[in-house]
């Protein structure tokens, strides 16, 4: 594991504790997590990939307020690690949970329909 590698680890640590503990927003439902983050080589840019847990409206809604909290998770994120370049942050919609248990759904309907 690279360098890139270990602080996209800490870092999708701090974020998720960060979503969980700091962010006092209603908007955000409680199953909400980060479920990967794809760091620049030079630690500028950030993407991190967020599975809400709702209605398609909920998951627009809690990507909002990520990223209008973006500057006070970057400034948590300071505070919280050690790192000398702080990345800017870009939220994203991460749908493959759903999508994954869309495609175990539809495998399941398909063996069960050759049996």
């Amino acid at each position: 594991m690279d360098r890139t590698e270990r602080i996209a680890v800490e870092m999708r640590r701090v974020i998720s504790d960060i979503i969980q503990n700091e962010l006092k927003d209603p908007r955000i439902p409680t199953v909400t997590s980060v479920t990967n983050i794809k760091l620049a080589k030079d630690l500028k840019y950030a993407k991190v990939y967020i599975s809400v847990y709702g209605s398609q409206s909920e998951k627009e809604a809690a990507i909002e307020v990520l990223r209008s909290t973006k500057g006070f998770i970057r400034s948590l994120i300071g505070r919280k690690m050690i790192i000398r370049t702080l990345p800017e942050l870009n939220f994203v919609q991460d749908d493959s949970l759903e999508y994954g248990s869309y495609m175990t759904k539809r495998i399941d309907e398909l063996t069960n329909r050759e049996q």
